[in-house]
């Protein structure tokens, strides 16, 4: 495993993180808790150190399952979370179809609650990285929300605060205004080989600013971690079963398009495009969906092997330019299951 600081802070994470809801949800289909634990720990003893979750994912429950399978370890570990969403009132997660937004709640009084809540639930007495959850614009210009982070900052509850931002919900404008108007650590964002944008706009900010970046979705849903055909098929809870066809059809033809990664390279194509995301030396951390202990190991050992070259970088931004040769089968797909993450 390899280690980089979040941007310029103090908070030193694994370039290869765990993102808590492929466990802490039911939309990748894992119900077992027992299951989700005993990945969580085996993350943890494979070098992994940061844990990314949100106070919504699974309603709570994903900070639940962390805080059995990492409370012991809890010095040895950074924990971001989200807040935002209030489903304290709103509860319908088990249910709740792919990008189904839910009411939102930025006032410094959820704020508190919210934070608290997440506290207890993590059984920590502070949050290394707390993250506005898909903030609109709205959120990004409220003086009284960033002074309420600031308090909580003072208070020694939070250490940094940053923005996660969701496609279709609060994307490029709002982080670029968040990075070039608030004290931020940090941002997530969607980034992958074949989603470069806005991650390329927003990266570049981010270097100006000395600021961090976390990235999910570095597989593009599961398309690069090369286990895909035709004829593959999701169960209903999983939250790709709602995506058209033609998305399976054209992503694995520009699967096909960069298979020049792995032959010889000594990675796997799971690997390669956790290596490409790592290139970019904003990046502090990759998120990839875990929801299986062979696909855990083979991540984990992704920043050890060896890291893209100059060639291949400069093919890779040439085919993306051209969409990997691919002509669309269909209209143009984003990545809307990740939507309010």
């Amino acid at each position: 495993m390899q280690y980089r600081n979040l941007g310029n802070t103090d908070l030193t994470v694994s370039t290869v993180g765990f993102g808590v809801w492929t466990v802490g949800s039911t939309w990748w289909g894992i119900t077992d808790e027992d299951y989700a634990v005993a990945l969580l720990r085996q993350a943890f003893d494979l070098g992994v150190t940061f844990f990314d979750n949100g106070d919504s994912y699974g309603d709570g429950r994903a900070e639940l399952i962390q805080a059995r399978a990492l409370k012991d370890v809890r010095d040895r570990i950074v924990i971001a979370t989200k807040f935002g969403y209030d489903f304290y009132s709103n509860a319908q997660d088990a249910g709740r179809p792919g990008h189904q937004e839910r009411p939102q709640d930025f006032s410094p009084v959820f704020i508190r609650y919210a934070l608290e809540q997440s506290l207890k639930r993590l059984e920590t007495d502070y949050i290394d990285f707390y993250q506005l959850h898909n903030p609109r614009m709205s959120a990004v210009e409220s003086d009284e929300l960033f002074d309420t982070l600031d308090g909580l900052q003072r208070e020694g509850k939070i250490r940094h605060f940053g923005v996660a931002l969701g496609p279709a919900i609060g994307w490029e404008e709002e982080g670029i205004a968040a990075m070039q108007t608030r004290r931020l650590a940090g941002l997530q964002t969607i980034y992958n080989l074949f989603e470069q944008d806005p991650g390329r706009a927003l990266f570049r900010v981010a270097r100006e600013r000395g600021m961090g970046a976390l990235v999910r979705v570095p597989h593009s849903s599961g398309l690069l971690e090369g286990k895909y055909s035709l004829e593959t098929s999701f169960a209903p809870a999983d939250h790709r079963s709602h995506r058209p066809r033609e998305w399976l059809i054209d992503g694995l033809q520009k699967l096909k398009a960069v298979e020049f990664l792995t032959g010889g390279t000594g990675r796997t194509i799971g690997q390669a495009a956790i290596q490409f995301i790592l290139s970019e030396p904003a990046v502090a951390s990759v998120l990839p969906n875990i929801y299986d202990p062979e696909q855990l190991r083979e991540f984990a050992a992704a920043a050890d092997t060896p890291p893209l070259t100059a060639g291949e970088l400069a093919r890779l931004a040439a085919l993306y330019e051209r969409n990997f040769g691919v002509v669309p089968s269909g209209p143009p797909q984003p990545a809307v299951a990740e939507e309010t993450r």
